[in-house]
């Protein structure tokens, strides 16, 4: 049956919606169903951490007030609610502490900030663990795409990327509840028609909104897919029509230019079968709760302890060349004597000397007794970090950083790495998730019942309903 359009050029709107609803889990690459898990695994662990934060107890205070029943759990608190409600306070866990995955191409994302919806809806759905993989693989498909085919990325002109997550949302959301094509299009155009985001949230002065306004993206994405299945409607040209995304950024300027969309690109060769590439295998995860210009320096320090053994009290000097931003950021003198948690995840010498002793860094390392420990002043002086010019040329395809270790008989012991741990060039394995997720969770749910959340999470595939879930997030 062809579909009704207003316009006579076939919208992308119907392009998308007819490849996530044609989508099947038996379509779905090997690869891409285990990165599914170990990204929900990641994700779950930063939620339990998230949960902590005081913006998220502000917003679960506020959303119990609203009053609470329904068939979708928040996680820990385990307060029962609408799914709508529990997709944008499970999303905002998962993103609290900046420390959810991380894609990075015209546009920066973090398509873990939507999972949470087909998750809630899931739940309420009484579906299984294939649907949420499904819909989890939909879901960072097509944000990440969305993500590299402006010409610059929305954020040149001062807007947020959850504009872009308005539109990928109800596409993964909308997957969970079967939506027909027509449906489908009408989710797209409901969410995306009241979630353009400005700058402003990570702009200046940084306040709660900065982790909020993807999981509103999320959340939007859950209560227009519910809107589309009662028959609302919503624009069908909200991409690639009139007045729609495209049309809006062609009357802005960037360095004398209008600004363009790759709207072929976003469509060029969606994955349809098992041997097919999803966008999904590269995405990275974040191995450290630190700025990022610090993963790669630490991921270099911590492969040379590890292949060569060596002890803190053995170290005579760590000299780490990065990029000059980067030296100029993490290793000017105040990073030296860090008094809070906000300084010291800036601080090369905090992290290196943290890790040096502690054998990880995690949000452990980050408690106030340990940032102001003072038996890791000795150690942060013997970081010295220099500016490297020939690693400027490599910067930001990758993030080239040598650490040399000298130790007191003399010996140096060298490593570069050009992309961070996490980085899917050098991927996060489900032992090192469980470290940060145990370091995230240990003291939420407990050590023990972080164990059972992992084998559940891995083992999702072959769970009838996800009630389980639910249980093993909430804390006892």
């Amino acid at each position: 049956m062809a579909h009704q359009q207003t316009e006579s050029k076939r919208l992308l709107s119907y392009t998308i919606a007819e490849w996530a609803c044609a989508l099947k889990y038996e379509h779905l690459s090997p690869e891409a169903i285990q990165a599914a898990k170990l990204f929900w695994f990641d994700s779950i662990g930063c939620a339990l951490g998230g949960s902590q934060q005081d913006d998220a107890k502000i917003l679960l205070k506020h959303y119990r007030a609203m009053g609470g029943n329904g068939g979708a759990t928040v996680f820990v608190s385990g307060f029962k609610t609408n799914p709508v409600d529990a997709s944008f306070l499970n999303g905002h866990m998962i993103r609290a502490m900046d420390y959810n995955d991380i894609y990075w191409k015209a546009d920066p994302c973090h398509p873990s900030d939507l999972i949470a919806a087909p998750l809630a809806l899931c739940e309420s759905e009484g579906l299984s663990g294939k649907d949420l993989i499904l819909a989890t693989i939909i879901a960072y498909e097509i944000e990440m795409r969305l993500c590299e085919v402006g010409r610059p990325g929305v954020r040149e002109y001062g807007w947020h990327h959850a504009t872009l997550s308005a539109f990928a949302a109800p596409v993964a959301a909308g997957r969970v509840l079967n939506l027909t094509v027509e449906q489908m299009v009408s989710a797209i155009g409901i969410s995306a028609a009241r979630t353009f985001c400005p700058g402003a949230v990570t702009a200046g002065k940084l306040t709660n909104m900065k982790n909020t306004v993807d999981p509103w993206a999320g959340r939007m994405g859950a209560e227009s897919a519910l809107l589309a299945r009662d028959g609302f409607s919503g624009p069908e040209h909200i991409i690639d029509g009139k007045e729609g995304l495209f049309a809006v950024f062609k009357h802005v300027q960037y360095r004398g230019q209008p600004a363009t969309f790759d709207g072929e690109a976003l469509v060029k060769d969606l994955p349809s079968s098992k041997s097919s590439h999803y966008r999904i295998l590269d995405c990275g995860m974040k191995s450290f709760p630190i700025e990022a210009l610090s993963h790669a320096p630490l991921t270099a320090m911590m492969k040379t302890v590890k292949e060569d053994q060596i002890k803190a009290n053995d170290v005579k000097e760590i000299k780490v060349e990065v990029i000059a931003r980067a030296a100029d950021i993490l290793g000017d003198p105040h990073k030296y004597r860090p008094d809070s948690k906000e300084t010291a995840d800036h601080s090369l010498p905090y992290c290196m000397a943290a890790g040096l002793v502690d054998g990880m860094v995690t949000p452990l390392q980050f408690k106030e007794e340990r940032v102001l420990d003072k038996s890791l002043i000795p150690i942060m002086d013997k970081v010295k970090v220099v500016a490297n010019e020939e690693f400027e040329a490599l910067f930001p395809k990758f993030q080239p950083s040598r650490v040399t270790i000298t130790t007191n008989d003399g010996k140096s012991h060298s490593t570069r790495v050009d992309v961070p741990k996490g980085d899917p060039r050098d991927p996060m394995t489900e032992d090192e998730i469980a470290v940060k997720f145990t370091a995230l969770g240990g003291d939420v749910i407990g050590k023990d019942q972080c164990k059972r959340l992992q084998q559940f999470i891995m083992s999702m595939e072959t769970a009838e309903k996800l009630d389980g879930l639910f249980v093993l997030t909430t804390a006892r």
